[in-house]
């Protein structure tokens, strides 16, 4: 069964505002009927403020006087009602304590995922486009003493938000892997096998191994060469 937030304080306002039986209110709590019977007493939670569940709309008030007529009858946690995130526009909030941190965040982003967009970073970070750029250039006052550090680590957004702007920008950074790979250079094994065998080369393949080659002409032997050793003999 699922109890509501801060069961005690819960408790001492059904104590305090209800007519409710010790064993309702502990059974709802999750509590001992005795420990109910302390905090009528006074010998329990001394101090501890109420914490109204019907403001919190864990209970209706109609709920309270049912069971208040019926001492047999129980009370229920009514579910919790999720309010959709507003998105905000623009950078979100930083708090102060760690906006020292923006620039170690900025700089982990860059290093780590240089195929983010300015404006994505600045949505992930809190921060300005002019600071970013600081960073990318290396101009910002205190770089030199810049460490870049995971802005999740930081607390600065979590690791979903950052999963989705790196997935979102993914095409760009193949683009630039691609541009910045040598010419010539071997390919990858997973680009190796993605890399479908052309239709061209197939049929030269095919052609080649009709089924009228004999076995000694997938060995590079030398031709007459068993004639030449015969002669030096």
């Amino acid at each position: 069964m699922s109890l509501p937030l801060m069961p005690k304080a819960v408790a001492v306002w059904l104590v305090d505002n209800t007519s409710l039986t010790f064993d309702q209110i502990a059974d709802f709590v999750g509590m001992h009927p005795l420990e109910i019977s302390g905090i009528a007493d006074g010998e329990v939670a001394q101090g501890l403020k109420g914490r109204d569940p019907i403001a919190s709309g864990e209970l209706t008030k109609e709920v309270i006087e049912k069971c208040e007529a019926d001492p047999k009858a129980k009370l229920r946690l009514q579910p919790r009602v999720q309010m959709p995130e507003v998105k905000r526009k623009g950078p979100k909030y930083t708090p102060l304590s760690k906006r020292k941190d923006r620039p170690a965040a900025i700089l982990w982003l860059i290093r780590n995922h240089p195929e983010l967009t300015d404006a994505q970073i600045s949505r992930l970070v809190g921060t300005t486009k002019p600071t970013i750029q600081s960073i990318r250039d290396k101009t910002h006052w205190d770089y030199q003493n810049t460490q870049p550090v995971d802005p999740v680590a930081l607390g600065m957004c979590k690791q979903i938000e950052l999963d989705a702007a790196v997935a979102k920008s993914a095409p760009k950074r193949a683009a630039m892997e691609e541009e910045l790979r040598p010419e010539g250079s071997l390919m990858t094994t997973e680009e190796s096998l993605a890399d479908p065998i052309d239709a061209d080369d197939a049929r030269e393949v095919a052609d080649a191994d009709d089924g009228t080659r004999a076995p000694d002409d997938f060995f590079n032997l030398p031709k007459g060469g068993g004639e030449d050793e015969e002669d030096r003999s």
